[in-house]
């Protein structure tokens, strides 16, 4: 089982996960009236001066970043508990091998954004999967309904779908500490977010850290023939993720201190495992850069951006425009006017390579922060 997907890259199961936090955490937003580009309540700084956006990574892009599937979805393998049918291929019957054959092609589907098609496809699969009574086939294709319903916000489907495929998972061994079933757990955590569920959400999120945190412990010092190392590094990472994707939704919720501390944890996992240039190292960094932000601790939020902003220049990270534009915002509210000069001329930067990406979201946010660099100039200026 490989969770070196959104860490690493590109398992669907994780991919989703990620979608689905971001997602559901803007749903989560509308569902009680927050306005999801407002400031954070209780941040210190200038009235009407933008915030610093939470980097999405390879992920999306702009503000409105949960809008986007992350990847694209797709540098993908197959998810976690597909990849264990498609690595016995040589022991499947005829049936499973056309079950496999029709996973693939709604997959395909999903990557091209043919949804409709995705969706009759794993009927159909699901069908011939109880047709032949393949308890397996019928796990995996439940799990990827479940997969699909949540890419495409439909969370009351997919909620029952993976409580479907949780079920199937018990009966079939698979213990609750599993990753797989964490996996599953914690898009569950992100659909009751969606739903403003708090209470089960936040329990969600703790129950996989908490049960991931202990696995790690306990594996670490098991010897290479018992548990080999991919394996452990597998749980840490994951154990990264639900970090990350934990402390989006406390953001979401202004509970920034508590945030930090999540992504810090995550920082420090996805450095050991993965170095300082993996595009989601630089991604965390620029996160808690926002998060000491929105505290108003300029300083240190300088310190976090400035770091995110040099390495994905030496890694050219897909959101090397995001990273500029939240320097610039942070330079913007530190008020000094010799910082003002360098924050526009930053922003002009993020501004030609948001608009070479044709990111309209973020070049619409640099814009924005542009005319309100102008006029804290024009009254600096004033007070002189």
């Amino acid at each position: 089982m490989s969770v070196r997907t959104v860490w690493s890259l590109g398992n669907f199961s994780r991919a989703v996960i990620r979608t689905a936090t971001l997602r559901c955490v803007q749903t989560a937003h509308r569902r009680v009236g927050i306005a999801v580009k407002r400031d954070i309540p209780g941040r210190r700084g200038s009235r009407g001066t933008p915030p610093c956006v939470m980097t999405p990574g390879r992920w999306a892009g702009s503000r409105d970043c949960s809008l986007r599937p992350p990847f694209f979805l797709m540098s993908c393998a197959a998810f976690s508990i597909f990849s264990k049918l498609r690595e016995e291929d040589e022991d499947l019957s005829e049936p499973e091998q056309e079950i496999v054959y029709l996973l693939k092609k709604a997959k395909l589907s999903i990557m091209k954004d043919e949804m409709d098609e995705a969706e009759e496809l794993l009927h159909k699969t699901l069908h011939l999967a109880q047709e032949c009574k393949s308890k397996r086939a019928i796990l995996y294709t439940y799990d990827l309904m479940a997969n699909l319903a949540l890419l495409r916000g439909r969370y009351d489907t997919a909620e029952k779908l993976f409580k479907t495929t949780m079920v199937y998972m018990l009966d079939s061994g698979i213990k609750q500490d599993d990753n797989s079933f964490l996996e599953i757990s914690l898009k569950l955590a992100s659909i009751f977010a969606a739903q403003n569920q708090k209470d089960l959400a936040v329990a969600g999120y703790q129950f996989c850290i908490l049960s991931l945190d202990t696995r790690t412990k306990q594996e670490r010092d098991l010897p290479e023939e018992v548990m080999a190392a991919e394996e452990k590094t597998n749980t840490r990472l994951l154990l990264g993720l639900c970090l990350d994707s934990y402390a989006r939704y406390l953001v979401s919720e202004s509970q920034l201190l508590h945030a930090q501390v999540m992504y810090e944890k995550a920082l420090k996992i996805c450095k050991e495992e993965q170095g300082d240039l993996h595009p989601q190292t630089i991604t965390l960094l620029n996160d808690l850069a926002t998060v000491m932000e929105a505290q108003g601790r300029y300083d240190e939020a300088y310190t976090f951006a400035s770091q995110a902003l040099h390495l994905a220049e030496k890694a050219d990270h897909p959101d090397h425009h995001i990273m500029l534009s939240n320097m610039a915002a942070i330079l913007m509210h530190q008020g000094k006017m010799e910082n003002l000069v360098d924050a526009e001329r930053i922003f002009r930067k993020a501004l030609m390579k948001a608009e070479e990406k044709k990111d309209a979201k973020s070049v619409q946010f640099i814009q924005e922060g542009l005319s309100k660099l102008a006029r804290q100039k024009k009254e600096k200026g004033q007070n002189i």
